[in-house]
């Protein structure tokens, strides 16, 4: 093997190691909307360390991680899109060498899927089914994403399950945990919608309150939060 010969191979080689050690660590994938995991959990502590996240760290990507994505990007200089891609994971971890270790679950295909646990299926498609049962499909996907909402906001439980059974002054936050409507079984657009909303769907961005104007006033609500739009029978806020 002549020395020009090893030269090139050697080049070769050396330039494959550097694109792994930029670029390979994460590949194609990208952590938005939707997104579940350790690698979300690692995110939101590097954001959180910079000022940048100031919620609970959830794991769950959510619309204030959102937020908070967009505000790093927009403060370093990157294309501002709310997602966490090589770009922004390397000026995330720049300073720190942390890069080479965090390690991402991709929220498209398969990954997206394996992020939803049995539970999280379970309670979030009941109670979607017990406060939007008879809503049009758009309803039922709001109703899992003003849940999923209020478990990335730092006033709410961290879980799904919590969020849901959650009383302030001993006064249950949904209905449904109340008067048992909790416990039906959910139909099929119920379930189909908390699986979609986990993988990311989202027609209320942030919202957190909904009501039906046509059972009750909800006063403390139009008092203190902003108008959203209404879908259905329900009334979002946020």
């Amino acid at each position: 093997m002549n020395k020009n010969f090893k030269k090139v191979i050697f080049t070769a080689t050396l330039t494959a190691c550097m694109a792994v050690m930029t670029t390979g660590v994460f590949g194609d994938s990208l952590l938005k909307y939707g997104s579940r995991g350790n690698s979300v959990t690692q995110l939101q502590t590097a954001l959180k360390e910079k000022k940048f996240f100031t919620a609970k760290v959830t794991g769950y990507f959510g619309s204030v991680t959102k937020a908070s994505v967009k505000r790093f990007q927009k403060a370093n200089g990157l294309a501002v899109d709310g997602i966490a891609g090589n770009k922004t994971f390397a000026k995330l971890y720049a300073k720190n060498n942390e890069i080479s270790s965090l390690k991402t679950t991709s929220s498209r295909g398969t990954s997206s899927a394996t992020s939803q646990t049995k539970d999280d299926v379970y309670w979030l498609s009941r109670i979607i089914n017990a406060e939007a049962g008879y809503e049009p499909y758009e309803g039922k996907l709001a109703v899992g994403n003003v849940i999923l909402n209020r478990v990335e906001s730092s006033k709410f439980p961290d879980t799904i399950k919590g969020v849901i059974f959650e009383r302030y002054n001993n006064i249950p936050q949904f209905t449904p945990t109340a008067n048992g409507a909790i416990n039906k079984t959910p139909n099929s657009d119920s379930i189909k919608a908390a699986r979609e909303v986990l993988e990311g769907k989202n027609v209320v961005e942030d919202s957190t309150y909904f009501f039906n104007p046509k059972k009750t006033k909800g006063e403390w609500i139009v008092k203190n939060k902003e108008y959203f739009k209404t879908i259905g029978s329900h009334a979002f806020y946020r």
